[in-house]
């Protein structure tokens, strides 16, 4: 009987670890080149980022309506849109399932949008690039440069909370070392916001 309980156990655990291995390497990472993909904008056209020619690479920006830390970090993001959006362009993607968040659905983002100034917030309706992604939260942020490899993977920032605080800008200095030949340091952070809403 001891034995069996042993062997239960043993097979119960190694089924959790190999989840856990699982779950931890879904989605993209570092160094890692990520696909194309095709989505509406609060403005009704289909965007890819085929589409930015001149683009030196893509701040791509997972975040919503509904999660304060989304919302703690929307002016940081439109600042972000205005120093680098010529040349790396903001893409902000609302992944959450909005039958969970109604009030980050379509319309809602295009309120959102216009109070705070985003020039691309995207709908992934399906879940398709936050899966391709790996993203896990709002905000979570991959830089890629301009063959679309991923360079960091992240926080925004190292304050959350208050903007006042921050101490290191990992986009930027993400940014700054992609442009100086660099590989980025750090290349990867703890993304801190609400979990994202996926569908059952």
């Amino acid at each position: 009987m001891k034995k069996i309980i042993f062997i239960t156990l043993s097979v119960i655990v190694a089924l959790v670890v190999f989840v856990a291995a699982t779950q931890s390497t879904a989605g993209l990472k570092v160094g890692d080149t990520a696909k194309d993909f095709k989505l509406k904008n609060i403005d009704g056209k289909m965007i890819s980022l085929s589409d930015f020619k001149d683009a030196k690479g893509f701040i791509i920006n997972f975040t919503c309506n509904s999660c304060p830390f989304a919302v703690l970090y929307q002016d940081r993001v439109v600042e972000m849109q205005s120093k680098y959006g010529k040349s790396y362009p903001v893409i902000n993607i609302m992944p959450n399932d909005v039958s969970i968040k109604p009030e980050d659905d379509f319309q809602h983002m295009q309120e959102r949008a216009k109070e705070v100034g985003y020039q691309y917030y995207l709908l992934d309706a399906k879940q398709e690039v936050v899966r391709q992604f790996g993203a896990e939260r709002t905000p979570h942020v991959y830089v890629l440069d301009r063959n679309l490899k991923v360079r960091y993977i992240g926080a925004i920032d190292d304050s959350p909370q208050n903007e006042e605080d921050v101490k290191i800008n990992y986009v930027t200095s993400a940014i700054k070392a992609i442009e100086n030949g660099k590989e980025p340091e750090p290349s990867f952070t703890k993304a801190i916001g609400c979990s994202i809403k996926f569908k059952k």
